[in-house]
């Protein structure tokens, strides 16, 4: 037989969470086409050389809405082995909106007003195929961009009409191609929106359509923010995801295996997962419900002092001689890393078998969280390799096999005859993360080569080929019968 790319000497690691095993794998039309020895010849050989050949990251949980279009060799995800990404995360998407001024923060992490452009849920669509990026996208709905496009003002409950306008647009995008809806309750723009704001949405959504939370709160009050959370999905059975889920705040440190029994629990009787980064720090704007003295927060970028980008709050405060939250007021609008988490949780956290790997990385930040280029290489050698919190394939499941089943990615997340062919080549002797906290855009070490779609998208050093598609729901998923 002969192939388009056979890779040879591989230890397979297919993304059903079992080890791997020596073999070959081969590629026509873009699809897998043999696993095992292989007796055949392609236009494309690679001897793997023993190294571990697995389905292509997915990268569950991005702000890359608007990056995908802006720059679609999307250097950051495919330099990780990232081959398919979920945008419209935390309630927050470049659709269905169409801003006439200022978008409120959170949505200014996507991009600047001028580049909301896509009324409708199918232009969005439409523009991301337009550029052809190097990797695969699929896209939630935000809910705070609903009320964006429809409200005066965010800082209330929606109107009955206005609660109507946008059950109207999140139905015309779930026909769209949209996965799900997203919401980002803990921000000032969707706070103020009643469970029942939410409750009312997520009666468009059908089965198996996403109901993904960035919660109405992370810190002491999480439970009650899950319940609220499971409540929204369970009215018309939609699986919950729980966003980047986390105990923020020292006063919550230690809480995980409490916040653990929650979701075991809720998942007996309903579809539960949640995603996570593999870092004791998170990333937003900057919040004065987030100013503490209890843990560094590392300011990232301002626009009423550009010149403080990089410093910690406290070193500004200091040199200003104000108070903490007297010096986020000056720099507001602005950004900030927050050290408010305890190792000891972010480990547990990960290793849970309901447990995801997603970026959240923010790919308009100029000195971003190091997670956007070094989420998937730290899983790999941080924490599988060095640390031994999970075996090396387990890891790989949780970035490939896992969440393709959970978020309903058709034929995609494993190494299977017929399937998709996107793959990663990588050392699991060498693979680690480079990017820190202040030296953030580095390449990530030891991903060899990577494919999407069967074709070559990066080889180790650069973006080679963009072969992404977007994806929709499979068939069984919609009334529409689109397919990915």
């Amino acid at each position: 037989m002969h192939y388009d790319l056979l890779i040879r000497n591989a230890l397979l690691m297919d993304g059903s969470g079992q080890p791997g095993v020596h073999g070959d794998l081969a590629v026509r039309d873009g699809r897998i086409a043999a696993l095992g020895p292989i007796d055949g010849s392609a236009d494309v050989e690679v001897d793997a050389l023993g190294r571990v050949l697995a389905p292509g990251f997915i990268d569950v949980h991005t702000h890359d809405d608007l990056e995908v279009i802006r720059q679609p060799q999307m250097p950051s995800k495919i330099s990780q082995g990232v081959t398919t990404i979920v945008v419209g995360n935390c309630g927050i998407s470049a659709s269905p909106v169409a801003a006439a001024g200022a978008v409120p923060d959170p949505m200014n992490l996507l991009g600047e007003p001028h580049e909301f452009r896509y009324p409708r849920f199918a232009d969005y669509r439409a523009a991301v195929e337009a550029v052809a990026p190097a990797v695969n996208v699929a896209a939630l709905v935000g809910h705070t961009s609903l009320r964006q496009d429809q409200m005066d003002r965010l800082d209330r409950a929606a109107s009955d009409a206005e609660v109507a306008a946008m059950r109207a647009a999140l139905r015309e995008s779930l026909a769209e191609g949209a996965i799900g809806l997203s919401t980002g309750l803990a921000y000032a723009s969707a706070f103020s929106a009643p469970a029942a704001e939410v409750l009312a949405l997520a009666v468009e959504l059908p089965t198996q359509r996403l109901y993904a939370s960035h919660l109405r709160d992370e810190f002491d009050r999480i439970v009650p923010a899950l319940d609220e959370a499971l409540a929204v999905s369970q009215l018309r059975g939609a699986p919950l995801r729980v966003s980047h889920l986390k105990c923020a705040g020292i006063d919550n440190w230690g809480r995980s295996r409490e916040v653990l029994a929650w979701l075991d629990q809720a998942a007996h009787g309903h579809d539960v997962a949640c995603d996570c980064y593999p870092y004791a720090a998170s990333a937003s704007t900057l919040d004065q419900k987030q100013v503490t003295d209890a843990y560094d927060i590392l300011i990232t970028w301002s626009e009423a002092e550009p010149a403080q980008g990089g410093r910690l709050l406290a070193d500004i405060a200091a040199d200003w001689q104000v108070d903490l939250h007297e010096a986020a007021r000056r720099l507001q609008p602005a950004g900030a890393v927050y050290h408010c988490m305890d190792e000891a949780d972010v480990r547990r956290i990960l290793a849970h078998p309901l447990t995801m790997i997603g970026s959240d990385g923010l790919p308009r930040d100029p000195r971003p969280h190091p997670r956007l280029w070094g989420t998937f290489p730290r899983v790999l050698g941080h924490y599988a390799r060095d640390e031994a919190l999970f075996p090396l394939h387990t890891a790989v499941h949780k970035m490939t096999g896992l969440p393709a089943q959970r978020f309903d990615l058709d034929q995609r997340g494993k190494l299977q005859l017929g399937w998709h062919a996107d793959l990663v080549l990588f050392d699991p002797a060498r693979i680690r993360d480079t990017a820190d906290y202040h030296d953030p855009i580095r390449a990530a070490e030891g991903i060899e080569a990577v494919w999407v779609n069967g074709a070559l998208a990066y080889d180790g050093r650069q973006v080679i080929a963009r072969a992404g598609r977007f994806l929709r729901p499979p068939p069984a998923a919609t009334n529409e019968g689109a397919s990915s």
